[in-house]
């Protein structure tokens, strides 16, 4: 038998969602962590962050041995299966969603519910569900009552849940629970619906068994009617249709908003202090996970976000903040809640991000070359978009030089990163390619001026060293540098290029992971090495033709996705443990655009490799002319 006491891990969770909010479930079939109705909206759930007071939805075989689990084919549906003496239990899990609506796509209509269908696939099985909810972030208990036999309600504060089952369930002051017996091929169906607690609901008004039967029907056919689209063929469809669908479970659709993970508090150093809410809409990562879906050819996500960003930042363009909230608003105070504990003691737990207000330079290129992009794609830049993306250019001419907070968000001095100079470069350059390309109105001499002032910067003060440092004031090294050739600002196998991305293998890598940096950056203890970053190291390697020593990273970075394809923000080299939060929209959007270079590698198709290009435009543009 399992023990008991097992406690997941990061590693252990797989997501489900309905492009509203997201619930993660435990390889013991226990869902840990829930908000409703939105991403970050207070938890109903967060075992994951108080194995005590958190709350949890489990459903399991009792006695179990074994437990296997995966995906359903092209669906973000969750299959456990458990395995006894008598018999397996296959529990089924989703956030149910309806079919897709073909004129509009990049909608999706919810419940704003779990449901979890387990059936006795084999022999004869004891199932045991409870259910028992802490809502907003596990600070109170609710009610729970019955409402009839087999219906229930949990309620207290803001939110409502109601319960719909296919058998009996009883109730007390603690939790909903049941205790079923299953013959082969009989199931037991469970809805758990996020209602305001102000609504009531009779017992004649929960859905039936058969319209739940519908609802898991509908949603097996809304994810493989989407990931059908996918553009990618090759050696690596299976993971990069895994992070497609992965990417579009963390897009809010009322919206088209883009969440950097679903959680908050998962910790970069088990027991440390590096512990952020991630719930919202970063600016550099929403554009990088766009990207990486319209080189997939899904255009649709990248129209909504652009209505998204259009409306959220209307207004003056020097008002651009690095983040917003998934609702577009702009204030996402800081605060610690210490009545949790922290997954597995790692304290504080923390919501919000007091991050927003920083100066990160970043944030214009990087909507810049989005916008590029999608415009290569056949989006629409429209006159009204090109006066504020115009704004935008003409504050970098403005800002270029002050240092910042930089990409990594750091709580401590600004310092002058050369990140942030290379995404201010960028913003130059695609400012102008879009102006040309649309015949659009700008002062683009002064701006070549500012962009060729930018170029000189960085070669004359980035390189004292003969290769691209974090920041002018220092000789360490940062991971950031090896977009120098991925953004185009120098060929592949240029010799600074070249030699960057020796100086972050010898001083940053660790068994083929990257950590981002090694410099003090304000807070205390150490994180693990940078899944991103690991990607990024191997885009640098594919473009510089080092094929065999891309094989074995990419052999390596594979191997770190856990049983059901998903990847945190970091891994432990040593073990490949994964830490940070989960899953992590910055990982999977790598992992696509890594193997897309890959496979154009693997097909020699990748352009002059002493030549100045960007990976993205070319990973995009060679997708569409496999289709």
């Amino acid at each position: 038998m399992v023990d008991s006491s097992f406690v997941n891990r990061i590693q252990d969770y797989a997501l489900i969602g309905d492009c509203h909010s997201s619930a993660l479930v435990g390889r013991d079939g226990s869902i840990d962590w829930c908000a409703f109705p939105r991403f970050d909206s207070p938890s109903v759930f967060c075992k994951i962050l108080d194995e005590k007071k958190g709350g949890f939805f489990r459903i399991h075989a009792l006695d179990y041995i074994k437990v296997s689990r995966s995906y359903r084919q092209d669906t973000n549906i969750l299959e456990t299966d458990f395995h006894t003496e008598d018999g397996i239990l296959q529990l089924q899990d989703c956030m149910p969603v309806k079919t897709m609506d073909s004129s509009r796509p990049s909608r999706v209509q919810a419940y704003g519910a779990i449901l979890r269908k387990a059936t006795a696939i084999e022999g004869s099985v004891r199932l045991q569900m409870t259910i028992q909810a802490a809502f907003e972030y596990g600070s109170f208990v609710p009610r729970f009552r019955n409402t009839s036999s087999s219906t229930a309600e949990i309620t207290g504060g803001a939110d409502a849940l109601w319960v719909t089952c296919s058998h009996p369930v009883d109730s007390n002051h603690e939790n909903i629970s049941a205790t079923v017996t299953l013959e082969e091929g009989q199931s037991f169906y469970v809805e758990l619906q996020w209602r305001p607690s102000i609504d009531e609901v009779q017992p004649d008004d929960h859905p039936s068994m058969s319209d739940l039967e519908k609802r898991l029907a509908d949603t097996t056919s809304f994810w493989r009617t989407w990931i059908s689209k996918c553009k990618y063929s090759g050696p690596y469809e299976e993971p990069i249709k895994r992070s497609a669908l992965a990417l579009k479970a963390m897009i809010y659709s009322p919206t088209g908003a883009v969440v950097a993970a679903p959680t908050t508090s998962l910790p970069e150093q088990v027991g440390g202090e590096r512990n952020w809410d991630y719930r919202y809409t970063w600016i550099r990562d929403s554009t990088l996970t766009l990207i990486s879906l319209m080189i997939l050819g899904f255009k649709s996500e990248a129209d909504a976000f652009r209505h998204w960003l259009r409306r959220t930042s209307a207004g003056r363009p020097q008002d651009l903040q690095i983040m917003y909230g998934i609702d577009g608003r702009r204030s996402l105070p800081e605060q610690e809640l210490n009545h949790l504990a922290g997954h597995r003691s790692s304290r504080p737990v923390r919501i919000g991000n007091g991050a927003v207000k920083q100066l990160q330079l970043d944030a214009y290129g990087s909507l810049l070359q989005a916008v590029h992009l999608y415009a290569r794609l056949g989006g629409e830049v429209s006159p009204s978009n090109w006066e504020y993306l115009s704004g935008l250019v003409q504050i970098v001419t403005k800002r270029w030089e002050l240092p910042d907070q930089g990409i990594w968000e750091i709580r401590d001095q600004p310092r002058h990163f050369i990140h942030s100079k290379l995404l201010c470069w960028v913003a130059m350059d695609r400012g102008i390619k879009i102006a040309e390309q649309h015949n659009f109105q700008g002062p683009l001499e002064d701006w070549k001026r500012h962009r060729d002032n930018i170029r000189n910067y960085l070669m004359e003060n980035a390189t004292k060293k003969g290769w691209f440092a974090q920041h002018t004031e220092g000789d360490e090294s940062d991971a950031s540098a090896l977009l120098v050739p991925a953004l185009g600002f120098l060929p592949p196998t240029h010799p600074l290029v070249l030699a960057t991305i020796h100086k972050v293998r010898s001083s940053l890598e660790n068994k083929g992971l990257v950590y981002r940096y090694k410099s003090p950056d304000g807070l205390k203890g150490e994180e693990g090495g940078f899944l991103l970053c690991s990607f990024w190291l191997l885009d640098a390697l594919i473009h510089a033709r080092k094929l065999k020593e891309s094989r074995t990273l990419l052999e390596r970075l594979i191997q770190l996705e856990n049983d059901c394809g998903l990847y945190a923000e970091e891994a432990i080299p040593d073990t490949g443990e994964a830490l940070g939060n989960f899953p992590q929209a910055f990982t999977h959007m790598a992992l696509v655009t890594s193997c897309t270079h890959w496979t154009a590698a693997l097909e020699d198709h990748l352009p002059a490799a002493d030549q100045a290009y960007d990976f993205a435009e070319f990973a995009m543009k060679l997708m569409q002319d496999r289709k």
